[in-house]
């Protein structure tokens, strides 16, 4: 049996009001309610609840052939329960089925894992405790924040006892092999690992509506035909999604729920593929071979790395500012504030701050709310500097905690400087070839 793993990426971050030097110390909320509310609002009436319906009406035609995943970020839950609690109410009905599978990720859909794994796992654990809580099932499967992975957060995520992650097909680390195959990860063999077939998964998220593609239009039974065409030795095609891409992405008149809508059929009927969860997956099926990820990876750009998120100058440093308050942080217990210091890690700000304009200018500038990178860069410093002084109000500097920061500080330089080399050495090899 062959599989097709439907999986769907559901993420909203909390976003910043123009927040100035002269608010910082006198005003802390730091939150623009009526743009968050009204792009939540444009989100859920265009894509999540038509889409769930359909989601529903499919399941209940195909029954155990269709099957699919969500990943919901802790904030974007956060909004549905604030601004749409029938969108909650939605995928309770999907779970209800049997026939989802909700994953766990970072709550703070943040990049904790790239500095401060208690961090990290911290956030998972209450996520998934949320995913529980709300759709009564347990999540067995990590899909981390932006599919970022390598072989040791692989392994760490393994020890928390989750038996599969999702992360990207990546060209430089899979060389030959194909991403329709499981594999496991390089340091734990019992953890496995789904990979996203991106070019089958961007034919739907990003080429669908484009009349210049020369695949225009893509039709459902063309898809089915596609998949005919691959090697018969292959096993499962991922096909990652962000969930927007039906009705908000592609708008409902570029036709793509009537794809939606058509694919099951066309899949189930004309290919010997059928649809399956990630835990169904990992069972049914054994690896081929271990993926080697010595640096992590994750689905941005061409280069599939993290300089979307900390390929900046700007960036790593409102990282490292950010995660500097750290020690500090595991002293509150203060409600709001642990709240912004969630809602702060999200890893869309820090992906607002990128420079990358020329090949992947368009997708950074599509989902930027900022001018440029540098008004936003500035926005969050001033947030970030307000609510540093609330922290330090509530744990004042003490020599133990001055020495705590030094050295957290000069660990976080240190990282900072030895991803700076890998890079500088990356180009400099490139320059060679």
């Amino acid at each position: 049996m062959k599989y097709i793993c439907f999986y769907f990426q559901i993420h909203q971050p909390f976003r910043f009001r123009n927040y100035s030097f002269f608010d910082i110390g006198k005003d802390h909320y730091y939150y623009n309610d009526y743009l968050n509310e009204s792009v939540l609002q444009k989100v859920v009436q265009k894509s999540y609840l038509p889409t769930n319906t359909l989601m529903l009406k499919l399941i209940k035609e195909h029954g155990s052939k269709f099957k699919i995943s969500f990943s919901i970020s802790g904030s974007a839950l956060d909004q549905f329960e604030l601004y749409a609690p029938e969108v909650i109410e939605s995928f309770k009905q999907l779970a209800q089925t049997g026939n989802v599978e909700f994953l766990a990720e970072t709550s703070a859909h943040s990049l904790a894992s790239q500095i401060d794994f208690s961090i990290f796992k911290k956030q998972i654990q209450q996520h998934a405790l949320r995913i529980e809580q709300l759709f009564g099932v347990k999540p067995k499967i990590f899909r981390n924040t932006e599919l970022i992975y390598s072989d040791q957060i692989g392994a760490e995520i393994y020890k928390m006892g989750f038996k599969g992650m999702l992360t990207e097909g990546a060209k430089h680390i899979l060389g030959w092999k194909s991403p329709n195959y499981l594999y496991y990860n390089a340091m734990q063999p019992k953890m496995k690992l789904l990979l996203k077939n991106y070019k089958l998964s961007d034919d739907i998220a990003f080429r669908f509506s484009n009349k210049n593609w020369d695949q225009y239009p893509l039709t459902a039974e063309k898809f089915a035909f596609w998949l005919t065409e691959l090697n018969p030795k292959e096993e499962v095609v991922n096909l990652f999604l962000d969930y927007e891409t039906f009705g908000e992405h592609q708008w409902a008149d570029s036709g793509i729920f009537n794809f939606l809508e058509s694919l099951p059929r066309a899949v189930i009927k004309n290919t010997p593929f059928t649809f399956e969860t990630p835990s169904a997956i990992i069972k049914k099926l054994q690896p081929v071979a271990v993926i080697n990820v010595p640096h992590a990876i994750s689905w941005a750009d061409e280069e599939r790395d993290l300089t979307a998120w900390l390929g900046n100058c700007m960036q790593n440093e409102a990282f490292r500012k950010l995660y500097g308050l750290s020690p500090k942080i595991d002293q509150i217990n203060d409600p709001k504030l642990l709240q912004d210091w969630e809602y702060l890690q999200a890893s869309d700000h820090f992906y607002y701050m990128s420079t990358k304009w020329f090949t992947d200018g368009e997708v950074h500038a599509y989902f930027n709310p900022y001018k440029d990178p540098y008004e936003a860069f500035i926005n969050y410093m001033n947030v970030l500097t307000d609510f540093a002084g609330r922290v330090n109000s509530f744990v004042p500097d003490t020599s133990e905690n001055k020495e705590i920061n030094r050295l957290n500080g000069m660990l976080i330089e240190k990282i900072t400087e030895i991803e700076r080399l890998k890079e500088q050495l990356k180009r400099m090899k490139k320059k060679v070839s």
